[in-house]
């Protein structure tokens, strides 16, 4: 598992994410919206996607169920990382297809390790 999309509005968690990543050797492209990852998810074949929640346009609940439900691109799994931080949201992101849900700040260790189980 190399390549990930990371889906988030906010430049200050792309670019925290992708220090994380790339700094473990990881290739990522990003999006900050759920619309611009569809399209990205479609033509870049990411291996895996963090995606966040409250974004402008569709949110990351609704972005994530497109996914699942969509055979071309179910197999890629979606890990949510969100502020949203009660247990039904992270229920609700699980019921739409989420591998895993990460409250922000993100810990990296903890990102790292279950990417690595997901890379299995």
């Amino acid at each position: 598992m190399q390549k990930i999309l990371i889906v988030d509005d906010s430049p200050t968690e792309r670019y925290y994410l992708t220090d994380i990543l790339v700094r473990n050797g990881f290739t990522v492209t990003t999006a900050d919206n759920g619309e611009e990852a569809l399209a990205k998810i479609r033509a870049e074949r990411p291996e895996l996607i963090l995606m966040d929640v409250v974004m402008p346009g569709a949110n990351g609940f609704q972005v994530t169920r497109s996914i699942a439900r969509d055979p071309e691109l179910a197999s890629v799994p979606v890990i949510i990382c969100s502020s949203k931080n009660q247990e039904t949201d992270r229920i609700w992101g699980m019921r739409q297809g989420a591998k895993d849900y990460f409250v922000k700040p993100v810990d990296a260790a903890r990102l790292l390790a279950t990417i690595a189980t997901l890379g299995a």
